[in-house]
């Protein structure tokens, strides 16, 4: 998954992210409202952890706001990213004012990052229409287990090619433009570019031969995962 956690709390927004990243997610992170706002707004997003009580600016005496409010604006604009509130207002009326701004869940400080982690299970499965457990010809994808197995045996992959297969799995029988699938699999910091995607489509093709599953490009397009004909 590629997740934006935005949580003002340096010490927990370091041991989220972390966390988030050492389970095989790409993490963003802000810390205040305009930074949350502009990465929200120039990258898409499998799921966004938003904390309530946020500084408008990294200024040290910048006021505190809401984060209902970038929630808000970009549910105006038609952005429909899950989200997930994990905030110490936990009231009952905290909790619906939250779920009427458009998140889908919401989870009371202090929390276990277990539950987080099964939260963002919950809310991908939801959005995505995708089970636990994927098959398609001899290929699995058990999420739970963030394991792929073929014909019954684990399936080893690198890194890279693993959160290409994730993203075609989730679900399969769908298009993927080939620049959302670049972009979602790149960080700030690290690009994938179109030759590298395309090294890593390959590869697994190769891997994938007789499995009854086949990765398919539509030119000018992008990707798609089906069993095979």
């Amino acid at each position: 998954m590629r997740i934006l956690l935005i949580e003002d709390d340096p010490t927990l927004r370091e041991v989220m992210s972390q966390k988030l990243v050492d389970t095989g997610n790409r993490v963003d992170t802000a810390g205040d409202l305009a930074t949350a706002h502009h990465l929200w707004t120039v990258q898409a997003f499998d799921v966004v952890l938003l904390d309530l009580n946020l500084p408008e600016s990294a200024k040290a005496n910048a006021p505190m706001s809401s984060g209902l409010n970038v929630l808000r604006q970009v549910r105006a604009k038609g952005d429909r990213t899950p989200v997930l509130i994990l905030s110490a207002r936990n009231r009952t009326e905290e909790r619906i004012a939250g779920l009427d701004a458009g998140a889908d869940d919401y989870l009371g400080k202090p929390f276990e990052l277990n539950e987080v982690e099964a939260r963002l299970r919950a809310i991908l499965r939801r959005s995505q229409g995708a089970d636990d457990l994927t098959h398609i010809g001899q290929l699995q994808l058990n999420r739970l287990q963030r394991r792929f197995s073929l014909s019954g045996e684990p399936l080893q992959l690198p890194a890279r090619e693993f959160e290409v297969l994730w993203e075609l799995m989730s679900p399969p029988g769908r298009v993927i433009n080939k620049r959302n699938l670049s972009d979602k699999l790149s960080s700030f910091d690290e690009s994938l570019g179109d030759n590298a995607l395309e090294t890593f489509i390959s590869r697994l093709r190769r891997k994938l031969e007789n499995s009854g599953a086949v990765i398919r490009t539509l030119r000018g397009i992008g990707y798609l995962i089906e069993e095979d004909q």
